[in-house]
């Protein structure tokens, strides 16, 4: 069974930091596309962040894009989020993902070209960041 556990969510004032953790079990992130989401009251969930844990380009939202950084750490299956620069805006809910196992042969574009929303089945709790001036 596999499971996704986020943590690091918290409230920060507005130009701070926030580092989110998600340790993933039953899974090999190194076969999966990875991902970071978020969703805001009355919003669409929005993909942030998403890479092939075997390695490749990492896409980015505009809205986060120059701010906030992916990181995996394989050997932990573990990803993260550091998120720097942070605005009222970015006040959502925050969600780890990732897909089923992806072939090495196309996973690093497939992943990197944000795959639909459905096609990420494993998803964490979510925590809350909440950003305040």
């Amino acid at each position: 069974q596999v499971q996704l556990a986020e943590s690091g969510g918290g409230s920060v004032q507005v130009g701070g930091s926030l580092k989110l953790s998600c340790v993933a079990s039953g899974l090999t992130t190194g076969s999966s596309c990875l991902a970071w989401f978020r969703q805001a009251p009355g919003s669409e969930r929005e993909g942030l962040a998403i890479v092939y844990g075997g390695g490749g380009s990492t896409y980015y939202a505009d809205s986060v894009k120059g701010r906030f950084a992916l990181s995996h750490d394989n050997d932990k299956n573990t990803m993260f989020l550091q998120m720097n620069g942070l605005e009222s805006e970015d006040s959502a809910v925050y969600y780890c993902a990732a897909t089923d196992v992806v072939p090495s042969e196309w996973g690093p574009q497939y992943c990197s070209e944000h795959p639909p929303v459905d096609d990420f089945t494993y998803w964490g709790q979510g925590t809350q960041v909440t950003v305040s001036s």
